[in-house]
């Protein structure tokens, strides 16, 4: 509104009568920006909580300790298991031995043997399911950059790197101006 719409009240009866109409339409459906705003406003907070989490990161030898413990599991299975390849090589007879001792194992150890390495490596897959898989950015590649040839101090050309024989347009222009 110009000078004379502020002047004779018609800018305030504009205002109030959009704000009446966005409070009527709230009703019906979300307001977009209002929805945006409270979804970014908890992102934030959810980010300054994360960041309050390890802004003072203990570093105690304590706490480095259980961080080592804790990295520990699926080195010591693998290399453990390529350890029982080489045992089996290197003395065959106390290897035999040693797996008849497994035979003798009872059954339902072997199951909760094999429920907690089950629940604790599928406990990892799940959390790093549920998460979702981290987005792949695809960086562009720069496109070529066209090379600068002057005929004259005053006059710079944009010279086409590419080849015009399979493009018309460009054959057209090189034409027009030769």
């Amino acid at each position: 509104m110009g000078w004379l719409g502020r002047l004779l009240g018609f800018g305030q009866a504009a205002q109030d009568v959009g704000g009446a109409v966005e409070t009527v339409a709230e009703v019906f459906t979300v307001n977009k920006t209002k929805a945006e705003l409270a979804h970014r406003a908890q992102a934030m907070a959810s980010l300054q909580q994360y960041g309050a989490e390890f802004q003072n990161a203990s570093t105690s030898p304590f706490d480095r300790f259980i961080n080592g413990i804790n990295r520990l599991p699926r080195p010591i299975l693998a290399l453990g298991t390529i350890g029982l390849f080489v045992f089996a090589m290197v003395d065959p007879i106390s290897f035999a031995g040693r797996m008849q001792g497994l035979a003798y194992v009872p059954d339902p150890l072997w199951w909760l043997l094999g429920a907690v390495v089950s629940f604790y490596f599928g406990a990892r897959e799940l959390h790093y399911a549920r998460e979702g898989k981290p987005p792949v950015i695809h960086i562009p590649t720069a496109p070529e950059q066209p090379q600068l040839s002057t005929r004259s101090a005053d006059v710079v050309e944009i010279a086409p790197t590419d080849d015009a024989s399979d493009n018309a347009a460009l054959q057209a222009w090189l034409a027009q101006r030769n």
